[in-house]
């Protein structure tokens, strides 16, 4: 038990400029952060408050740091390993501290020629390993299981709704649903 309390107790190394950036870039190679949380991470790094700043101005110029790349490259690999729509992405890149503005112009970049409903089929697909398409969810509750799996997954009510008649046992079921209203698309 002293042992681990004493692991506890270590002292945080604090970073000067020149560390901070060496930090930096060390962490960049390892995998690719947004402005936003590279910031945080280095914050609780430095030593002095007035290096962060100019450590994340150096990492832009030199192109380390870039959020639209990061954004997009963020996007597309989520709509093509994952296959989740556009609110997912776009609640994902949020918490990753992108700016509002730049993750709904790239996010709206990536998902231009994107058929969401076909989107959507697939994932039912792979998600629920199909066999035969017809007569999937047989209870009201494997429906409504498929629903709010759908909606984390990033689609919208309507198109969830008209893939789900899809592939439903009795598609009148969803006739008389009525998705919670949405937010209109940009």
């Amino acid at each position: 038990m002293y042992r681990w309390a004493c692991m506890n107790e270590r002292k945080k190394t604090l970073l000067d400029a020149g560390a901070l950036w060496e930090y930096a870039v060390r962490v960049l190679a390892g995998r690719a952060f947004s402005t936003g949380e590279l910031r945080e991470k280095l914050r609780s790094k430095a030593a002095h408050a007035a290096d962060l700043d100019p450590t994340i101005a150096r990492l832009k110029e030199y192109g380390y740091l870039d959020d639209r790349k990061y954004a997009e490259s963020f996007a597309a690999a989520r709509l093509e390993n994952q296959g989740l729509g556009k609110t997912r992405v776009l609640a994902d890149l949020s918490r990753r501290r992108v700016a509002p503005a730049v993750a709904q112009q790239t996010v709206g970049k990536v998902y231009r020629d994107v058929d969401e409903e076909a989107l959507a089929e697939q994932f039912v697909r792979r998600k629920f390993r199909l066999a035969a398409k017809e007569n999937l969810f047989r209870e009201d509750r494997e429906m409504a299981s498929a629903y709010r799996r759908l909606l984390r997954a990033g689609f919208r009510s309507a198109i969830i709704v008209r893939v789900l008649k899809k592939f439903a046992r009795d598609p009148d079921l969803l006739d008389g649903f009525e998705p919670p209203e949405e937010p209109a698309e940009e």
